[in-house]
């Protein structure tokens, strides 16, 4: 460990953490008679806990978000200069930091053209949401203001994202949720058969699972359907990658019924699957762009809601109507830190070459896990786009009976006590936990690939034999 953490230290911080934080996602009984983990310090790709232990961070800090690795100096400090001059003005002023992020950020969003600073990618989420049901109000006298959103999706924590939320154990007992939010079919073809499409692969399943959202849409009335709320890619519900002619068909059907089409880039944004954004891979003209994780690589908290010119028209309306703007505000949105890091972030991954880093070492890691897959019978499917993959884990490959979750827990602890630290779906999708999710930051290397893979062949023995 590289820092300088004495034996009284170490024990105070376990102790404090234990009586008074309230961790994420954790079941706290089990802290009655062990430790949580406490994340002492971070280089590269690799971070140390309160014991000492050396991991490799597989996960870009457990949720895809330090895409740049830890230890950035220069971003630190351009946080720290910024900070000096100004830390924070409400957005209802402007900021230089603000100010050259929003242009920076456009420059690799072609068609896109307005920024709105918020904190949390669930808030940015929020931001769109708000803007469909303004625009409904303002325009259609209030009826378009349904909002479709994907099986398996995730869009955040709080009560509205939570009802476009496509993972029913997420949302479980904090109902009721918010009404005007209906689901469509997910597009994981490896999972045909839960929509009887089994018979169906490539394009021509691309395009029934697409069929299926104007299906709903005329179910619902196109006349009440405001949005479409999507992943480019499902993240935490399974790495999904939709299969070809989905996205084309889906965009389609959005011009069609003047749906405005929301993408969530929470997770794929800034690079993580070898492009700015995931839904550039796929040709689509977005009405919304939300993002957060990695836009500043977890260095400052900054989540934006991003839109085209023709949406932001919709707002400028006569001054004397009070109510027509957008009336909205997110305190800490207006936090320079967030931009000073997202403005050093992005420099780093275009000098650095990133993107195409990303591309070459997200290949070399899909190559692996396809060979582990002719070892292990226990890997049903291995999918993802650069450094965003997963491999969904069955008992049996004929049948497609997924493992029990137990058996994908054990395998990340067998991963753990071998020194690398990855994800995996847990509590979200009722019998379908049976994935593993791995998204190393974007300087990975390939003897980082490499150890990743070997360890999880390790793990993988370990569990299933």
């Amino acid at each position: 460990m590289h820092g300088s953490f004495n034996e009284n230290d170490i024990s105070h911080i376990v102790e404090a953490d234990k009586a008074h934080v309230w961790h994420h996602l954790t079941q706290h009984k089990a802290f009655e008679t062990g430790d949580p983990r406490i994340i002492l310090e971070g280089k590269g790709m690799r971070v140390w806990d309160q014991n000492g232990k050396e991991y490799i961070d597989a996960v870009s800090g457990g949720v895809w978000t330090v895409n740049v690795g830890y230890g950035r100096e220069s971003i630190a400090k351009a946080v720290y200069d910024q900070l000096m001059k100004l830390c924070y003005f409400s957005q209802g002023a402007g900021s230089v930091p603000g100010s050259l992020f929003s242009e920076k950020l456009i420059s690799k969003m072609p068609g896109m053209s307005r920024v709105y600073y918020t904190n949390s990618g669930s808030e940015a989420n929020e931001k769109a949401f708000k803007l469909i049901r303004q625009i409904a109000h303002k325009r259609y006298g209030g009826k378009k203001h349904k909002i479709l959103y994907r099986d398996r999706d995730y869009h955040g924590g709080t009560l509205a994202a939570m009802s476009a939320g496509g993972q029913d154990e997420r949302v479980m007992q904090y109902g009721p949720l918010a009404p005007g939010f209906v689901r469509v079919p997910h597009c994981l073809e490896y999972r045909a058969a839960d929509q009887g499409w089994e018979d169906l692969s490539g394009e021509a399943y691309g395009q029934r699972a697409a069929d299926a959202i104007e299906e709903v849409i005329l179910r619902e009335g196109p006349d009440t359907v405001g949005g479409l709320c999507l992943e480019p890619i499902t993240a935490g519900g399974g790495v999904i990658v939709p299969p070809p002619g989905y996205w084309e068909r889906v965009q389609e059907i959005c011009t069609k019924y003047e749906i405005l089409l929301h993408i969530d880039e929470v997770v794929c944004g800034i690079g993580r699957t070898g492009t700015w954004f995931g839904y550039q891979h796929y040709g689509i003209k977005p009405d919304f762009v939300t993002m957060a994780k990695g836009v500043a690589s977890g260095y400052a908290a900054i989540a934006c809601c991003v839109t085209t010119e023709r949406v932001f028209e919709m707002f400028k309306d006569d001054p004397s109507d009070k109510l027509n703007y957008f009336r909205d505000i997110s305190t800490f949105g207006g936090c320079t830190a967030g931009p000073a890091a997202a403005l050093e972030n992005m420099r780093i991954i275009e000098d650095e070459n990133l993107l195409d880093n990303c591309t070459a070492m997200g290949d070399r890691m899909m190559g692996n896990l396809q060979a582990l897959a002719e070892k292990h019978k226990a890997i049903g499917d291995v999918r993802g786009k650069g450094l965003f993959l997963g491999i969904e884990l069955v008992e049996d490959r004929s049948t497609k009976e997924p493992v029990a979750e137990k058996l994908i827990q054990q395998t990340v602890a067998e991963c753990g006590t071998r020194g690398v630290i990855i994800g995996a779906a847990n509590r979200s999708i009722p019998g379908r936990n049976n994935f593993l999710c791995f998204s190393p930051a974007l300087i990975a290397t390939a003897d980082d690939i490499d150890r990743i893979t070997d360890t999880v062949d390790q793990a993988l023995t370990a569990t299933f034999g």
